[in-house]
């Protein structure tokens, strides 16, 4: 969606596989899935070599401006390849209420696994996007809680969210 609002007029398959660096198929899969949300649509005067194929639907275009805002702030904090993995996004959309055990975040997020949940919550921390507290006690008890530069992440997910 960024890429898409990035270039203002839409673009072209190939160019958007180039731009992204990802499968053509994962593409495919994607852009069905954002035509199928009337996000974004074949350009109606696709044909001529240089009109472009996709454009951003007037909805896309609202929600492609916050994820141009996203695309811009994960870049400055140096955190693109994190902040596109598959879990990053969902998780930091249900940390945002605040401190969160481990068993409340997994039942959040419906089909991740605690071994995917885990690696997660590791890079996260390690990326200065998470804390994580242990409290002493029997049985000890792990909360985690979203730092300044996470909740400033999870923010502007949460406004791409609300705009789908």
């Amino acid at each position: 969606m960024a890429e898409l609002h990035g270039s203002g007029i839409g673009t072209r398959f190939v160019v958007l596989v180039n731009a992204l660096g990802i499968h053509r198929a994962m593409l495919s899969t994607t852009l069905s899935a954002l035509m199928a949300a009337n996000l974004v649509m074949r350009s109606p005067g696709y044909g001529h070599p240089l009109r472009p194929e996709y454009v951003l639907t007037a909805a896309g275009k609202r929600v492609a401006l916050h994820c141009a805002r996203f695309e811009t702030l994960v870049d400055e904090q140096g955190i693109s390849e994190l902040a596109h993995r598959k879990w990053t996004a969902p998780l930091l959309l249900a940390m945002r209420a605040g401190r969160t055990r481990f068993n409340a975040i997994q039942a959040a997020l419906v089909g991740i696994s605690p071994r995917a949940l885990t690696t997660a919550l590791r890079a996260l921390t390690t990326a200065g996007l998470t804390s994580r507290q242990v409290d002493d006690g029997y049985p000890p008890r792990t909360t985690y809680k979203l730092c300044s530069t996470g909740r400033r992440i999870a923010n502007a997910v949460a406004r791409i969210a609300e705009r789908l």
